[in-house]
């Protein structure tokens, strides 16, 4: 037809754009840091056309009222889709059960207290169990909270010599142990958004072989960094849980790899310059991603870890797999929401020429490969190189 474009891609990949589940937004509450229309800025650079967007805002995002303001302000100013996740409990305090069906009702696609991590079990089963019934997804944080609390660096030498408070990788393998039994009694379905630690990955293997419907995801950043990278006390590597061994870094890759952790995603988290500029116990932890994980997850291509193919599901098919969306495949009647990259292009990433509000990237003046061309949502062109 007259009025259809042509793209010469010749050379490039076009591949189904990025749903990123757990990328924080500061709307409500905390603008300054990252705003709807910003996020949606990175995200369209970054080749992400999807965004799963996180409650812990100020106030959390736990009420049907709160959920419709947050996904108003986004279909009105962001460039990309963004769908919203709520708190399980009010106020994500653990005190108290969220309206779970009102707020799937408003729109929530899934139910998660983010990094809080609720000890009365109680409480949490009962959470599960009526999640179940409502057919719910539920997102946990794998961090025993009384060894984790206090703490910002993984336990060993290194910690050591840099006098950090530290916890042990073990923390996350005992907290994955408690959720799992709770997914077997309850029946939820249930993914673990951080795993970070080699230690972890027989109970997920073993919750897997069991029928258990759940699944995991990893950071960008524990895949590409370990704790080396916090050597001089640079708080832009502070990040929760914290980087690793890289031990347990090649260990998540190679579970990418094998498909036992299902999902990449940049655990976008906006921090601005006055909440980093202090001494590294004391500096805010978070890292924003949302223009930094398609590189950076090259990275593990091009370093042999795995293929473009594998890497594809774990960014996009296997996201939308879970929360059921018909995005993050390239099949007739599929919404056409794509990206068009060049995998070997080389840059050196400036923090400065981030599109995101806060500048916060661990990634700053490294030389990485994977150059965003142009990204389309439902079609239309809302970034272009």
């Amino acid at each position: 037809p007259n009025a259809m474009r042509s793209i010469d891609c010749g050379g490039k990949c076009l591949a189904p754009g990025i749903v990123d589940v757990g990328v924080k937004v500061c709307e409500p509450g905390e603008r300054h840091k990252e705003s709807f229309r910003t996020a949606g800025e990175a995200a369209a650079a970054g080749g992400v056309t999807t965004m799963v967007v996180r409650p812990d805002t100020e106030p959390a995002i736990d009420s049907p009222e709160t959920l419709q303001f947050a996904a108003r302000r986004a279909a009105d100013v962001s460039k990309v889709n963004v769908l919203p996740m709520a708190a399980l409990t009010k106020d994500r305090a653990g005190k108290e059960m969220a309206e779970i069906g009102f707020l799937m009702d408003a729109g929530a696609v899934a139910f998660t207290d983010c990094d809080f991590v609720n000890r009365n079990n109680k409480i949490f089963g009962r959470c599960l169990s009526y999640a179940k019934m409502m057919d719910a997804v539920v997102i946990g944080h794998a961090q025993e909270p009384v060894m984790s609390e206090g703490t910002c660096a993984t336990s060993g030498p290194f910690a050591s010599k840099l006098g950090l408070p530290a916890v042990s990788v073990i923390a996350e393998r005992i907290q994955l142990e408690r959720d799992m039994a709770m997914v077997e009694m309850t029946g939820v379905t249930y993914h673990v958004d951080q795993l970070s630690a080699a230690a972890s990955l027989p109970v997920l293997e073993r919750a897997k072989a069991a029928g258990l419907p759940v699944s995991a995801g990893v950071s960008i950043h524990h895949l590409t960094l370990n704790e080396l990278d916090i050597d001089g006390y640079r708080t832009f590597f502070k990040v929760k849980p914290p980087l690793r061994h890289e031990d347990d870094r090649l260990a998540m890759a190679e579970a990418v790899s094998a498909g036992l952790i299902d999902i990449i995603s940049s655990m976008h988290t906006p921090q601005d310059e006055e909440s980093k500029r202090l001494p590294f116990e004391e500096a805010a932890s978070g890292a924003v991603g949302l223009e930094t994980l398609l590189p950076a997850s090259m990275s593990l291509v091009h370093a042999g870890h795995m293929n473009l193919v594998t890497l594809w599901r774990a960014l996009s098919l296997n996201p939308a797999k879970l929360l059921g969306l018909e995005v993050g495949r390239m099949s007739e009647g599929a919404p056409a929401d794509l990206v068009l990259f060049d995998p070997e292009k080389p840059f050196v990433m400036d923090r400065y020429a981030l599109k995101s509000r806060c500048k916060n990237t661990p990634f700053d003046t490294r030389r990485m490969q994977g150059v965003v061309l142009r990204t389309f949502v439902g079609g239309e062109e809302v970034y272009a190189r």
